[in-house]
Formats: C-alpha cells, sequence, structure tokens
C-alpha cells in the first residue's frame, strides 16, 4: 500500500518537494585502501578507518614517508577497495594462521618489502589462482569495510557510503565500476572479475539484491581507458543493443565519473575537432597494458550522450543518459586535490618525481644533482642544455595522471539518504580537484532573475541530471551559476556545451555564456574575450587581479530547434596555472618536460539537462515531469515509458511533486494492480514492445 503511495505523490501536481532549498557537498567515492590487492603491493598501509579519519582532517601517512592532510575536510566518502581478491594479501601478510602461510611462494609474495619486490610480487599475485582466494577473507575484509563506514558516518556532518568497485578488463580494456549503497544494509558478499568480466551480470546481480529491498548504484569510471568498449553501442558479446539493454543500464547506472588521477573523460581532441579546451589530462594509453593506446570512439562522455540520443530515435530508448561526477581513484587512501602537492596514485611507485616522469634521470643516478649550466651562456643555450638528451625522462604512461578529482552533490541536507537520492537523480557535477560549485537549472519561464541561486528547483523546471519537456515548439530558458574555489585560482569563462542529433548526425557545439573581468561574448563566435590571466613558468605565479569569483547567466540557446532532442551542460574553466609536472621540474631546477602540457586549466563540468520540445504524438517525445502537463500520463503508462521507472519504497526517496522520478527501479507491486492484458504496449500508440519494464521486472522478481 506505501508503494502506491509513493506513486501517487510522484505523479502529482504538488510543489514542496520542488521547492526544497539544497546545498552543495564536496566529496570523493572512488579511494582504495590495504585491501585492494594493487594498494597492498604500492606499500599501502591505511586501513578504511585511517582512510576516513583523512577525509575528516585527520593526516595520514603515504607509503613513502609522506604525511597527507587535506587543508579542509570533506563532507562524505566511500572506501571503494577492489573486489579482485579482497582482503586476501593483507591477510596472508597478517594472519599467521592462513592457509596460505604454508605455501612459500604466497608467503614470498605478501612479505615483499622493496619496491622492486612488491613490484615483482604484484605482477605474480595479479595472476593468482582464484581457486585460492578464501571466502572467509572475502566476507571478514568486506564486514570490516561496512563497520568503519558505520564508524565514521555522522549524519549531517559526515556522510559515509559502504561501497567496493567491480574491476573487470576484457583483453585489458577497462570496464569498471564502483558500487555504491545507499544505507546500511549490503549484501554478504561482494562481485568481483574473479566472478565475471561482463558488467551485464552485475547489474542483474544489483537488480536481485534491488528486489530485496537493498539499493545500489554502479559509477562508471575511466571510459578514457576502455579501448571504446565503455560505450560501445551493443551487448557484452556484441548482440545489437536494445530497448531492455539500455532500461537496466540506467536503473543502475544513473552516474559516470567524468575525472579522476587517471586522467579526464569528458571528450577528446579527435572527437570535438572544434573544442579548443578537449585536450584536457588526456590520457593516451590503455590501464595496464603498457604503451598500447586507447581507442577514443566509444570511450568518452560526450560522444556517448550524443549517441544516446541516436539510440533513442532508433529503439525508443537511451543507453546513456547520465550524470557526472568526479572522484580521485587514490590508493593511498587518501588525496589532496591540489597540482602543487601531487604525489601520484600508487604509492612508493610514483612518489618521486623522477618516477613520475616528470623530470630527468640526473645523469649521475637517482639522488644526484643535476649539471650547472656554465653562466656565461645564453638564456637559449642554457635551455637546451637543460633539456639535453643526458637529461633523459622515464618513459612512463603515469606522467599523463594528474590530481583529480572531486564529487560535488546537490542534496538538502549531509545524509547517505539525501546525498544518494542526489546521485540517482543526477543532480551532480565533477570538478578536477578545485571546490569549484556549479548550479544549472531550465525551465520553460524562469521567473528568478539574473541573480537567482536556484537552490531550488524552478517552477515547472528542472535541475542539472533532468528532463525539461516543453509544449510544441517552445524554448528553453536556461540559467547557469559557477563560484570560484577561495583557495584556487578565479574563474576565467562560463560555457554551455550543446549536443544534438540533426537527420540521424551527431552535433556538438560549445558557447561561452558569461566572461570575467567584464568581457563580453562575442556573438558571431560565441567566445569570450582572452583576460590576459597568464603563469609565470619559473616559480608558477599568476597573474593578479585577473578572474572571476562568481560567473553566473541567464541564456537562451539561438540555435535551439525543436525538432532536435538535445542535452546540454556547463564547463566551466578557472585562469590558467601549473601542472603538477611543471611544479615538479621548477622545485628540481630544470626545464618541465617538453611533451607535457606546462598549464592547465582547472574546471568542473554539470550533469546533463535534457531538452524536448516535440509535440506529444512524436514517436519519441519524453515523458512530462508535469501530470496536468501537455504529455500527461498514467501511472501504468509511466511504467513503461522509455527511461523511467516509478520510485520503489526501499529507496525511501522523497519524492518531487509534480515528476515521474527518473533512472529508479519499477518494482513489481507498483505495477502489480496493472492487469496483464493491459501491459501490451497497444495501450501507448507508437511504443516498442521492450518498453513493459513492469512485466519485465515480473518476471526477474521471480
Amino acid at each position: 500500500m506505501r508503494r502506491l503511495w509513493v506513486l501517487a505523490t510522484v505523479l502529482s501536481a504538488g510543489a514542496t518537494a520542488l521547492a526544497e532549498e539544497k546545498n552543495a557537498w564536496f566529496g570523493d567515492i572512488h579511494v582504495h585502501t590495504r585491501y585492494s590487492y594493487d594498494a597492498f603491493f604500492f606499500g599501502t598501509l591505511a586501513s578504511p578507518d585511517d582512510a576516513y579519519r583523512f577525509a575528516k582532517g585527520e593526516p595520514l601517512m603515504h607509503p613513502a614517508g609522506i604525511e597527507l592532510q587535506l587543508e579542509r575536510s570533506l563532507d562524505f566518502y566511500a572506501v571503494t577497495d577492489h573486489a579482485y581478491f579482497l582482503g586476501m594479501w593483507w591477510a596472508v601478510k597478517t594472519d599467521p594462521a592462513h592457509p596460505l602461510r604454508s605455501n612459500p611462494e604466497a608467503v614470498r609474495i605478501a612479505e615483499a618489502e622493496a619496491r622492486y619486490e612488491r613490484g615483482v610480487a604484484y605482477r605474480v599475485a595479479f595472476r593468482w589462482p582464484k581457486e585460492q582466494y578464501r571466502p572467509e577473507d572475502m566476507r571478514s575484509t568486506w564486514l570490516d569495510i561496512q563497520g568503519a563506514a558505520q564508524r565514521h558516518y555522522d549524519p549531517g556532518t559526515f556522510t559515509t557510503f559502504i561501497a567496493f568497485e567491480f574491476t573487470p578488463e576484457p583483453n585489458m580494456d577497462g570496464l569498471h565500476r564502483n558500487v555504491i549503497y545507499r544505507g546500511a544494509k549490503a549484501p554478504p558478499r561482494v562481485i568481483g572479475r574473479g566472478d565475471t568480466l561482463n558488467p551485464e551480470v552485475l547489474w542483474d546481480w544489483m537488480d536481485r539484491y534491488r528486489a530485496e529491498g537493498i539499493e545500489a548504484l554502479a559509477i562508471p569510471h575511466n571510459m578514457n581507458l576502455s579501448n571504446g568498449r565503455m560505450f560501445e553501442g551493443t551487448y557484452f558479446d556484441g548482440s545489437p543493443l536494445d530497448a531492455a539493454y539500455a532500461e537496466q543500464r540506467m536503473r543502475n547506472e544513473p552516474l559516470v565519473e567524468i575525472t579522476q588521477i587517471k586522467g579526464t573523460s569528458d571528450t577528446h581532441p579527435a572527437l570535438a575537432v572544434n573544442d579548443e579546451w578537449a585536450n584536457f589530462e588526456i590520457v593516451p594509453f590503455k590501464l595496464g597494458a603498457g604503451f598500447n593506446k586507447s581507442q577514443p570512439h566509444g570511450s568518452y562522455a560526450r560522444e556517448a550522450l550524443l549517441n544516446g540520443l541516436r539510440f533513442r530515435e532508433r529503439i525508443g530508448v537511451n543507453p546513456y543518459r547520465f550524470g557526472f561526477i568526479g572522484s580521485s581513484d587514490t590508493h593511498n587512501g587518501g588525496e589532496r586535490f591540489v597540482e602543487s602537492k601531487f604525489v601520484g596514485k600508487v604509492g612508493d611507485f610514483m612518489s618521486d618525481p623522477v618516477d613520475r616522469g616528470s623530470v630527468p634521470v640526473p645523469p649521475g643516478g637517482r639522488g644526484q644533482p643535476y649539471p650547472e649550466p656554465d653562466e656565461n651562456l645564453s638564456a637559449a643555450e642554457r635551455e637546451y642544455l637543460m633539456r639535453a638528451p643526458q637529461l633523459g625522462h622515464l618513459e612512463t604512461a603515469r606522467r599523463y595522471y594528474g590530481a583529480s578529482g572531486l564529487a560535488g552533490i546537490w542534496a538538502p541536507e549531509n545524509t547517505r539518504e539525501a546525498l544518494f537520492d542526489a546521485m540517482r537523480r543526477k543532480e551532480t557535477f565533477g570538478t578536477s580537484g578545485p571546490r569549484i560549485t556549479v548550479r544549472f537549472v531550465a525551465a520553460e519561464t524562469l521567473e528568478g532573475g539574473p541573480n537567482a541561486a536556484y537552490r531550488d528547483t524552478p517552477a515547472g523546471g528542472v535541475a542539472q541530471g533532468g528532463d525539461l519537456v516543453l509544449p510544441a515548439g517552445a524554448s528553453p530558458r536556461f540559467h547557469a551559476w559557477a563560484m570560484a574555489d577561495p583557495m584556487s585560482a578565479k574563474l576565467q569563462r562560463l560555457q554551455v556545451v550543446k549536443g544534438w542529433v540533426d537527420d540521424g548526425w551527431p552535433r556538438e557545439r560549445v558557447f561561452d555564456i558569461a566572461c570575467s573581468d567584464g568581457l563580453a561574448v562575442d556573438p558571431d563566435t560565441h567566445r569570450c574575450p582572452d583576460n590576459g590571466a597568464a603563469v609565470d613558468l619559473s616559480d608558477c605565479s599568476i597573474t593578479p587581479g585577473k578572474g572571476a569569483a562568481l560567473l553566473r547567466a541567464d541564456w537562451e540557446d539561438p540555435e535551439f530547434d525543436p525538432d532536435h532532442p538535445s542535452f546540454y551542460y556547463v564547463r566551466v574553466l578557472e585562469n590558467p596555472t601549473c601542472r603538477w609536472s611543471t611544479w615538479d621540474a621548477i622545485r628540481a631546477g630544470v626545464m618541465p618536460r617538453p611533451d607535457l602540457e606546462e598549464t592547465l586549466q582547472e574546471r568542473a563540468w554539470s550533469s546533463p539537462i535534457w531538452v524536448d520540445a516535440r509535440p506529444c504524438g512524436s514517436r519519441w517525445s519524453f515523458a512530462s515531469r508535469n501530470s496536468q502537463g501537455p504529455c500527461a500520463h498514467s501511472a501504468e503508462t509511466a511504467c513503461r515509458m522509455p527511461d523511467r521507472w516509478p520510485i520503489s519504497a526501499s529507496s525511501s526517496m522523497p519524492a518531487r511533486a509534480g515528476a515521474i522520478v527518473q533512472s529508479t527501479v519499477c518494482q513489481p507491486k507498483l505495477c502489480s494492480s496493472v492487469p496483464a492484458s493491459r501491459l501490451a504496449t497497444a495501450d501507448i500508440p507508437n511504443t516498442p514492445k521492450s518498453f513493459t519494464a513492469c512485466a519485465r521486472n515480473r518476471s526477474l522478481a521471480r
């Protein structure tokens, strides 16, 4: 009965929930400790408890003996240790009674101390027979991870999430996901690459536990290293993608991690040739595959969003309708998110600038001083000597890593339920490290004025992550604002990235919508003039007095066409600052490595807003967000609409009045009152048969 009441509330025309004011919260939900098999061999000793204490502001000892400490504590955190061999090697090392203590090779691997020995042990351990992985190691470690999350959860002050990482790599093509749980209840075990390499099996597993009241979502990351597999547009086995796949994927994966230490997955210069800022922290090589490059097509979020619109035209449902979040993927237990303090993600394997590839190996060997050029030489001659071949850099893919990233969530309070529900509705943003705040809303009419904060959702509109459905022929109005991190550089420009499909072809365009320093957007190029901000590469100082603490704009798309469903998201750029590799070079007294960018522009991205202004009779018009609006639907119809599932009672998500809640599961009881005969697709004109989500979930629950 409660579920039926929730559904009725969701489809009602009230406005209370829409007016709920939200705050921006910052955190990291991708963190590894000693229980991850790789972090263990990187020398990490930090426990989940240590990681949570670090997030709350306490110091943490890095494997290389460097004390790490945040200048500001975080609002939320999740330890996401790898399911693969979870806790096994720590158990072998610390438990004298462990059965593998009788195996000399296992003992040698677990007790390796020197960095070189641990590097060899890591490669051997990665291929250790999974049959020797003791279930008790997983269970006890998983319970300790859950216990740490419970011990450090302080509702309203600091939120922790029970979580783990699923890390399949077919042919070394990364298909990694972090699985985040809403509450204190989690399955008795985790699922990992030892069980399957197929993400669809993970989604089935999540669906099964969701039916038992255990709500979770999965967040893919490092799409950039997937070699085109993350968004390949087919089932895992290569069969054609259909609506059932799209529904299940979006039910389980409403977000992607757009940035982290191993690069940014927004877009690639080869995919966005007209985007001057596309070449940001690009990691070209596949993970763990040496210098084998990752295929850009199928590996980046913006292209996937565009292809999602194309799939929606073809099969009626969008498999890539996701929001954005950032996180670090640190394997040290914690990350400081500051370029000048970057020490890598892989323990003492990357803690030295030489190992990071940012400074050359001294001719006399590690630890020796670099040669001093003759003072009588010209500046050009001195520079040549400092770049000379005898000062060779290590050829390591880790030189492309960065001090990223952070997750931003808009929620009314700092609790598990509020933050998780915001992630579920994609009211999120990601940053490359600084605590830049980004807000993005849309409606047919915005009445708040140009200085409105829109911390609540505008009447009749949506916030980042939502679908804006307009009357036929109407145009959307957007409001965006971004606030600079007071401990980082000022903001240079505020942008909207638009994507749409025209006659089957994907299109994209970047619009500057607000400029710093009193500058104005050129109406022809849609670009801000250069604000003159620069970096002094001798000491990384930046031009004073340039940039803005706050950028905001009301904006209308000058090229909007209601016949072309589209998406929009905000990107905001800071003034240029030094990249971590340049900081390393300055401290070492050498020139920055010539094949790396000397500076970067830190940034943040909002989740997209999808817009549809086609008539309700159009084949693929979105469902209305308002039961009194132009495309009203009954409860049973809503159960079968593409990309939408009514809320389940198990999630206890606050109902958003006047909305069909997105991307939550259509539980069997919600549709149990709908006669099976009425689940026939003939009840909805032009609806494919595969939209019978309720019937499908009935069969899943049996």
